[in-house]
């Protein structure tokens, strides 16, 4: 078990996208460099941690996995709560998983913090000869929306480390900068005195255990 001294902010980044888009291995790539072929859909949330460097800085990156349940249509505001990123994946190879981007969207708004950094995320890069979404169309979209957008392969570790490397460097941009109000982001745990004030302390006590 790791103190607290060990990082400066722990992250919380939501996966959200259509059940088979490939977001549990996308996890699990970036969280422990595993790639389940035989993966199935489980029921539940999951979340994962892996500990990396922004900017001379330690983050503890919480990524969370719906696992299953977008086919219930029952992901919460529990889910959402504190989350400061998301990755919204669509799958290149189906076209109906990107056209659903535009729902998961407007949920993510509807739950999360408006100032939430988003990525756009068109998995399965492998499949390029069964392309279904052009590359342009999504990433025009993305930039209509103030996106960040990337392709990545779970099954080939294509890119997987630079979208969550991306969306943390975002979001610790966020911080760094005192763009975001006080109040908001507010389940940005934070250890560094800089940043630290008593709310923050207290989420840090909250924000990490099951809902």
């Amino acid at each position: 078990m790791g103190t607290e001294e060990d990082y400066n902010f722990v992250f919380k980044v939501v996966l959200i996208g259509e059940s088979g888009v490939g977001k549990s291995n996308l996890l699990s790539r970036f969280t422990k460099n595993e790639f389940n072929h035989d993966s199935r859909t489980t029921i539940g949330v999951e979340f994962s941690t892996r500990t990396v460097i922004v900017d001379g800085l330690t983050v503890k990156a919480q990524i969370w996995d719906t696992a299953g349940l977008e086919r219930y249509r029952a992901i919460t505001s529990a889910y959402y709560r504190g989350a400061v990123g998301a990755l919204l994946v669509y799958d290149i190879s189906k076209h109906l998983t990107y056209v659903s981007v535009e729902r998961w969207l407007k949920e993510l708004y509807d739950h999360a913090d408006p100032h939430i950094v988003v990525m756009l995320v068109g998995n399965k890069s492998d499949l390029a000869h069964v392309r279904a979404v052009p590359t342009e169309e999504a990433r025009d979209f993305a930039g209509k929306n103030g996106l960040l957008f990337i392709e990545t392969s779970a099954l080939e570790s294509t890119n997987v480390e630079t979208a969550f490397h991306n969306v943390l460097s975002e979001i610790y941009k966020k911080v760094a900068s005192k763009k975001v109000t006080r109040g908001s982001i507010s389940a940005v745990t934070l250890s560094n005195p800089n940043f630290a004030n008593a709310e923050q302390e207290e989420e840090k006590k909250s924000c990490c255990g099951r809902f």
